[in-house]
Formats: structure tokens, sequence, C-alpha cells
């Protein structure tokens, strides 16, 4: 058994609070990280909160990088002294996960959002002999030592800085999967992404990267539109100031645009991406509301093969699409370092306060 900080959440709408935790020794499949980075992203703030029924008290924490320091039984894909990126996980065996889809593993919400816990029942993480919540995606890397499972875990390039790996483990995979994995923009086409946070900028890099002829960033803050601009945007547009479907339809010339990739998770806005729709023109829809938030359309807009797809994690293949961004990080064609704000470890609750005030896009905890 290991002694490690972690920060522990106590109780639905609880602080992030600093204390001592035990760690298992790694188990079959398992992969013990020192943790060098780690992202803060919604969906933490969001079980926080009590709205996902996480076991808590818990650890928290999906956007991981970090150092292997030892491997259970059964682990090849990396050993210690590699650099590895903290994602989620999946069961590697159902027809998705087979399929090249882990995304959509058939146990991704136990396995990832509401379990905290092996598949035994039991948590890798304890407290004066009582388990803690665990396991959150496969990791909870709000802990300076975090137990993995194999599946979360992707052997990178070890000559970029955490910082910038860390994002890639859910919301930079997220955005550019969105397009290049969901929507497939032809090209000469035409894409909107609706919300610059972390995810929707992301999405823009991504479509910059494809030969579409046009990149429309909406968002209500100027100066992330100036960013999603300087990221390839062809036009931006300040949703505070003009009807979005109106917007769209007058950029593309009363076409409407080809694809939409809507990162807000604001039901409005999803039914002003979708009327914007081009004929069989698709929606990716990334951003997530809380649960029951219903849109409705009218039926016969759909009919002229227009489509609303659901995306998680950019429908990636970790092992395969994480390394990729890395590289192209290094080649500076990933150009995400202005997003990055860096807060120590120990000052994650003054970190999750900014990042719920809206100062930063990717706010990253530094561990030692």
């Amino acid at each position: 058994m290991t002694i490690t900080q972690a920060a522990v959440v106590e109780g639905p709408g609880a602080p992030f609070t600093l204390r001592e935790v035990e760690l298992d020794e790694p188990r079959q499949g398992e992969i013990l990280v020192r943790m060098k980075a780690a992202g803060i992203c919604h969906t933490d703030l969001t079980v926080a909160a009590g709205l996902i029924p996480f076991p808590l008290p818990g650890v928290l924490g999906h956007e991981g990088a970090g150092v292997v320091e030892e491997v259970g039984p059964g682990v090849t894909k990396v050993r210690p002294g590699d650099h590895v990126v903290l994602t989620f996980t999946s069961c590697g065996g159902c027809a998705s996960c087979r399929l090249g889809h882990p995304a959509y593993c058939t146990t991704w919400i136990p396995q990832n959002l509401i379990g905290g816990k092996r598949a035994d029942g039991s948590s890798p993480i304890s407290r004066d002999g009582t388990q803690l919540g665990g396991r959150f995606f496969g990791q909870s890397s709000f802990s300076e030592l975090a137990i993995a499972d194999q599946r979360s875990v992707v052997k990178v390039v070890d000559d970029l800085p955490f910082e910038l790996l860390a994002p890639l483990g859910c919301s930079i995979q997220t955005g550019t999967g969105a397009v290049w994995n969901t929507l497939k923009p032809e090209p000469g086409s035409s894409i909107a992404v609706i919300g610059t946070g972390s995810v929707g900028l992301a999405a823009v890099m991504g479509a910059a990267l494809m030969p579409v002829a046009e990149i429309i960033a909406v968002g209500r803050r100027q100066d992330q539109l100036e960013l999603a601009a300087k990221f390839g945007a062809t036009h931006t547009v300040d949703s505070s100031q003009a009807d979005l479907a109106t917007a769209l339809r007058e950029i593309t010339a009363g076409a409407g645009v080809d694809y939409v990739v809507e990162a807000v998770g604001n039901p409005d806005v999803l039914r002003g991406g979708i009327e914007a729709l081009a004929p069989r023109g698709a929606v990716a829809v990334v951003g997530a509301p809380p649960y029951g938030v219903e849109v409705s359309i009218d039926v016969h807009r759909l009919l002229p093969g227009r489509r609303v797809l659901g995306v998680c994690e950019g429908d990636s293949d970790p092992d395969r699409l994480i390394p990729l961004l890395a590289r192209l990080i290094k080649a500076g064609r990933l150009p995400i370092e202005p997003l990055v704000k860096e807060y120590r470890f120990a000052d994650i609750q003054s970190a999750v306060d900014d990042f719920k005030a809206g100062k930063n896009l990717k706010t990253i905890l530094r561990f030692g």
C-alpha cells in the first residue's frame, strides 16, 4: 500500500480538499502513475456538485499526464519511465471496442462516470481503512500518484510539456475527434463550431487541418472569437448580437452550413444549429446539458437528409488519436498553448473557482 495526497470531494457540493489517502499496489491490468499535470473539466465539477451519481467521498480527475512508476501483472503496453496520457477506459471486448469505437463501449457509463470501483467491487483508493470513490474514468488523476486501468493509459513522446499533454485526455480529443471521426467534412465544405471553450477551439483547430472552405466560430466572448480566428476560423459570429441560424445562412449565401459542432450544451443553441443545416448536413452534439434536457425540432427539418449525431470523447480510439495529437503539437500544427492556465495542485480549489468564473479556457494543475 502506498500513501499519497489526493484532492478529495467529501460529498455533493463540497470543495476539493487535499487529503492523505492509501493506494493499493497495482493489480492485474493496472498501472501506477506519478502525476505531473491534470486538467479540470466540466464533468469533474458536475460530479462534485452531485449531479452525476458517483460515490462520494471520492477522487475525481480525468485529464491526466505523468510518468509510469510501476505496472501490474499482465501490463505490456507501457513500462516504468514512460510518459503517458490518462484518458477514459473501456472494456475492450464489446462490439464497439472491437470495431475501434471504445468511447461507445457498452460499459462506458459504469466504468467511467458512476461506478467508482473495479469490476470486483473494490476501489484502489482508501482512507483510514474505508474505501473512497476511485477509478474515475479509469484513473482518478487528481492525486499525486494514481492507479489507472491500462486501457486508460496511452504512451506518448517524452519531449512535450506535461501541461500540454494532459488536455489530450478529454477536451482536445473530444473537439478534434468530433470533426475528424464523426463529421468527416468533405473538401470544400463548411463547418460551424458553436462554443469557444477548450472543446470548441480544439474543433476549430481540427477543422483548420482539413480542406474545408469555411470555418465559422460562434461564441459570446470577443477574446475567444479572436483566438478562434488565429486558430483558423474564416468567420466569427457573436451569438449575443445575432440570430444564430440567420447568421450561419447569411455566411453561406443562403445554402446553410454543411456541418456543425455544438459544444455548448444549450438546447436553444442546438436547435439553431439544426435550423442552419444545409440538406444532408449534420450536427455533432458535444455539449452536455443536465440530464433530462430536451430539444424540440420540426421533423420536416430532418427529412432532407439532415442528421443529429451524439458524440462522446470525439469517438476516439485513444491509442491511435492521442499520440497523433501529441505529434501535431510537437510539429506546431495544433497550437493549444494559448488555452492553458497553470495552477499548483495544492491550489486546486482556487483553480476550480476560477474555472467556474470563466477566467480560463483550459485549467491545468501541476504536481510537484
